[in-house]
């Protein structure tokens, strides 16, 4: 029999995350030079609509949202079956060494909303509050991949990686419940009769895969005619997984199995997909001369690149202090800070709760400008902040 490796499932995933986010980059600069070389080209090829008939029952989305609603639920998955993943096997199955990302993660929503609902206080730009809770964890992993271990300890990757799931739970909730079209009662109850169905096959011990996925497929559905954003549906059939391998030399889970299987698809070929069609921002006059002046810009700033640092900082002092969490081992709060810095990345989180929170172009135009920008003043801060911190502790 051949020996199991637990962690080469963490391994795979923090490869895969890094190389996605470098594509994911280039999306985003495609995105940008195509529609400030050709906008027309761009714009109608996004905003062309496509429908799908079920019966008398008709789905019709544009092009982009094809992407936002259907292939990001894909991205949900992964991301609920990496949290399913981290809960039972990981590092936040054990309550001690999981308090200190959860209350970092924490600190690292609260400040980043309460700062942007602060600046945006009174105005119609308020919804926004959620754009800046998100930390993306395919480009905060690649920077950290780019410093290296005789920067980073792999410690505090695992830190940074505890806090980005517990961010990732607290932006689906968010979407879930703040940024819902109005509830249909009726889809809601076929939304969870889905999930309930989903329960009972499992406890029946059902392996086949047909069967989840068409119940996906149907809660999919279901919670799009609800009014609560689809793509959840794809975080409800991660987090019902199951993790424990069938019997057998050599088996895996279902967990580990469709995360080896979707991952690669939706690093490579989703999330940088999801970029060229929602990171497209025309640098015309309306975008550049109200941007310095737009609250919406400077909440999305000031929440990633202070707030997130600062929240992540504070909540895990507190923690630490409280003597309900520990820091792990090697790693100090000067870590923590910088690795607060680096998790004020947002882009494919905080692109996507742009697009729910906005409605009017300009101010949507704006928020992603801020994302943009925040996420690289974040990434190049933290990049100093580590190197300033490793270079402090050489003998």
């Amino acid at each position: 029999m051949a020996k199991r490796q637990p962690f080469r499932p963490l391994r795979n995933f923090l490869a895969t995350e890094s190389a996605g986010g470098i594509l994911a980059v280039g999306g985003a600069v495609a995105a940008i030079i195509w529609v400030n070389v050709a906008p027309h080209s761009y714009n109608s090829l996004w905003s062309h609509e496509l429908s799908i008939s079920l019966g008398n029952h008709a789905l019709q989305l544009s092009l982009k949202h094809w992407v936002n609603d259907a292939l990001m639920a894909l991205f949900f998955l992964v991301v609920g079956l990496e949290i399913k993943r981290e809960l039972v096997l990981g590092e936040l199955r054990v309550l001690r060494r999981a308090a200190l990302p959860i209350a970092a993660a924490i600190g690292g929503m609260v400040i980043p909303a309460a700062l942007f609902a602060v600046i945006n206080s009174g105005t119609d730009t308020s919804r926004g509050w959620g754009v800046p809770m998100a930390t993306d964890i395919a480009l905060a992993l690649g920077v950290i991949a780019l410093l290296g271990r005789h920067i980073v300890p792999p410690s505090l990757s695992l830190f940074l990686l505890a806090i980005a799931i517990v961010d990732d739970i607290g932006a689906i909730v968010v979407i879930a419940v703040f940024y819902g079209n109005g509830i249909e009662v009726t889809w809601l109850a076929a939304a969870a009769a889905m999930v309930a169905f989903a329960v009972l096959l499992r406890r029946l011990r059902v392996t086949a895969m047909w069967p989840f996925v068409a119940i996906g497929l149907a809660m999919w559905l279901s919670l799009h005619e609800a009014g609560v954003h689809a793509t959840i549906a794809g975080v409800i059939m991660g987090l019902l997984a199951p993790t424990a391998a069938p019997p057998g030399p050599n088996m895996v889970s279902v967990v580990e199995r469709l995360e080896h299987g979707l991952h690669p698809f939706t690093s490579f070929l989703i999330v940088p997909l999801f970029a060229i069609s929602n990171a497209g921002i025309q640098f015309d006059n309306s975008l550049l001369d109200g941007v310095l002046s737009s609250r919406a810009f400077w909440g999305v700033v000031i929440g990633l690149v202070i707030g997130k640092p600062v929240g992540i900082a504070l909540a895990s002092w507190l923690a630490v202090r409280a003597g309900i969490a520990e820091y792990p081992t090697g790693v100090r709060l000067a870590h923590v800070a910088a690795v607060g810095a680096v998790a004020g990345i947002g882009f494919t989180v905080s692109l996507f709760v742009s697009e729910l929170a906005f409605k009017q172009a300009d101010q949507l135009g704006q928020a992603k400008f801020g994302v943009l920008i925040a996420s690289i003043v974040a990434g190049l801060i933290g990049v100093v902040a580590l190197r300033a911190v490793a270079y402090s502790e050489r003998p």
